[in-house]
């Protein structure tokens, strides 16, 4: 099984996103050198958008003082990287490659996501798949756009042309209106703690929970 895996496209985006996490924390460990606290910063940045938001990474790295190409490409990047895991980790679930447990888990609640949505974006095609990914909505993006286009027996190509396109169009869009904001009205520091609210709601009950055990076992 090995052996054939990597010669699978599946086996292959995993592989290549397998070495674009490498090539980050290469760079992230050799900036983390240079400039320590940017380099914190591109960090962070991945892990909002490891909880799903796109906007709260852009916003973090306007409000740093990142420049609008250093800033798209750096999330376009990231971005890229988690769909290379998550779409061949659907796949190979799907048809059994992966078996282990949490990740199968993980990739039917992906698939409960994507089948809501998949016959409202079954009739546009391409379209719909760019649209999807570009929409500032929940539940839209890059990762769910993806699966969507695997439901629908989207040729690869297609699939990914759309997904990349809307990521890099919602990532110019967030990245120059959060810079709008910024140097016109200061209001990005508002709208950025807003929506690090919004997407922290759905982990409170995670997180309470990860408290109280750890209070539990430090205190009890």
């Amino acid at each position: 099984m090995k052996h054939t895996l990597f010669h699978t496209v599946e086996g292959k985006l995993l592989l290549l996103g397998t070495l674009l996490s490498l090539a980050l924390a290469l760079f992230l460990g050799i900036y983390g050198v240079i400039d320590f606290e940017s380099a914190k910063i591109l960090f962070f940045v991945f892990i909002t958008h490891l909880v799903g938001s796109r906007a709260a990474g852009i916003g973090l790295c306007i409000i740093s003082g990142f420049n609008p190409f250093t800033t798209i490409a750096y999330n376009f990047f990231v971005e890229v990287l988690i769909v290379c895991f998550t779409y061949s980790g659907f796949v190979l679930t799907t048809t059994n490659y992966l078996k282990i447990e949490w990740i199968k888990k993980f990739m039917e609640k992906l698939a409960e996501k994507a089948m809501k949505r998949k016959e409202k974006i079954s009739s546009y095609g391409w379209a719909g798949i760019f649209l999807f990914v570009m929409a500032p909505l929940p539940v839209t993006g890059p990762v769910v756009g993806s699966i969507i286009g695997y439901m629908l027996k989207m040729g690869l190509f297609r699939n990914f042309s759309a997904t990349a396109l809307g990521t890099l169009t919602a990532n110019i869009a967030w990245c120059y209106g959060f810079e709008f904001l910024e140097q016109r009205f200061h209001m990005i520091q508002y709208i950025f703690g807003a929506i690090v609210i919004i997407v922290m709601i759905p982990y409170l009950k995670q997180i309470k929970k990860f408290i109280n055990e750890y209070k539990k076992g430090n205190f009890s």
